[in-house]
């Protein structure tokens, strides 16, 4: 029986091979083998189940010229890419109206609204379900009326059905007195969970993958051998492999392939950025965002990690000081009197489509090719759903949403 090769080794990969897996099919995964690249290692570790408002919201256009030239700004572009991103950015701003809002969070609901109790079933009978934290996820506010400045993307989440409850400063301070005490407002939502090692989530679920008899091949894909306009394998280091069918699960890299299918999706390579505090002094309650330094800090195995940032600067962007020193900054600031033992940084590539929803879709005109990728922000937290729902597509299966808004031929 000819394999399902599934192309990348992220959250999304994983839990595509394994829901194939237990579907009954045989399963390679095919992975670049640079496990700290990729955004499901160095995420924010939140099973951010109500993060379904874009960055994109009304006025953004108005407001992304002083992030660019605030150096207390969280939004930073390598001057030299700009030209290239240009034409991307202005697709990305489009969908900032109160509609496009609406649309992109009703998809965004039925990948990620759930994201917790998806983690559990995609884990359950691993070794990796001991990762998964049950927890709240808490927006840590200055004051009501900074929280009430957001109150169209809190109105969609409540349009959603997300609920939370609004601690006043006293109930802020008594929920979790490590934060700063001009942080004097919190929107505190329940059932959401973390995940206290990402990168360990990821290698324990490929451990059950394997020992269930899955193949994990290091290789680059480097494109597809079709038959008939049908899938019938792909090359890995000028070796063909054959397949019943293939994922491109790849996250940011993901468009290099899909372009040789004559797939164009407007996607960027976002960065993103992550500091870990290891042994610190103070650790927060649960993972809490903060609106005022656009981070989220959550707590991990044996370190915190505050994570946020976003540069531009394509896949062959280089980690630059600048979003470290600001993100410790605010962290600092939020957390005061934090101290550690060591410090480690990292950046990454997130795979950003101009209207912040995932593509999970069949590529027009290859049968047998199936896409995975483009969560920006919320590939962990939609990761194992997204994987459910391409096993469906790949086994045949009707898929129980409507899989329109994730349509590659949205873009057209």
């Amino acid at each position: 029986m000819k394999p399902v090769i599934v192309i990348g080794g992220g959250i999304v990969g994983i839990s595509t091979a394994i829901w194939l897996q237990r579907a009954g099919k045989s399963v390679t995964l095919i992975d670049r083998g640079n496990a700290e690249a990729q955004a499901s290692y160095g995420n924010a570790g939140v099973l951010a189940s109500s993060s379904v408002i874009p960055v994109t919201t009304p006025g953004i256009a108005l407001k992304i010229p002083k992030m660019l030239l605030d150096p207390k700004e969280p939004l930073f572009v390598k001057l030299s890419y700009l030209p290239r991103l240009a034409p991307w950015a202005l697709r990305y701003v489009s969908h900032s109206k109160a509609s496009e809002v609406r649309r992109i969070a009703a998809a965004l609901r039925h990948i990620i609204g759930d994201s917790l109790e998806d983690h559990l079933a995609l884990a359950g009978g691993t070794s990796a379900a001991k990762r998964i934290i049950p927890t709240d996820f808490t927006f840590m506010y200055e004051s009501q009326s900074a929280f009430e400045k957001d109150g169209f993307g809190w109105s969609v989440k409540k349009e959603l059905g997300f609920e939370w409850d609004s601690l006043s400063e006293a109930e802020r301070k008594a929920y979790d007195p490590v934060f700063a005490p001009d942080l004097t407002f919190a929107a505190r939502l329940g059932n959401h969970g973390r995940i206290n090692d990402p990168s360990a989530y990821v290698a324990d679920l490929t451990s059950h993958f394997s020992a269930q008899g899955g193949t994990v091949l290091k290789g680059e894909v480097e494109d597809f051998i079709l038959e008939n306009g049908q899938i019938t394998g792909v090359r890995v280091g000028g070796v063909p492999l054959e397949a019943s069918a293939v994922a491109v699960t790849a996250g940011a890299w993901s468009t290099r392939l899909t372009s040789k299918l004559g797939i164009k999706i407007p996607l960027e390579a976002e960065s993103g950025y992550h500091l870990e505090f290891w042994e610190p002094n103070k650790m927060p309650r649960s993972p809490s965002l903060i609106p005022s330094g656009k981070f989220i800090a959550t707590p991990m195995e044996g370190r915190l990690r505050v994570a946020g940032m976003v540069e531009f600067g394509g896949l062959e962007n280089q980690a630059s000081q600048a979003p470290f020193d600001l993100l410790r900054k605010n962290a600092i600031k939020a957390i005061p009197g934090l101290t550690w033992k060591e410090e480690t940084q990292w950046m990454g590539h997130r795979p950003a489509p101009t209207d912040s929803v995932p593509i999970i879709d069949q590529v027009p005109g290859a049968p047998g090719v199936f896409m995975g990728f483009g969560h920006q922000h919320v590939g962990l937290t939609g990761g194992a759903r997204t994987g459910q729902l391409l096993s469906q597509l790949i086994s045949n299966q009707k898929p129980n949403i409507d899989m329109a808004p994730y349509a590659c031929d949205r873009f057209a």
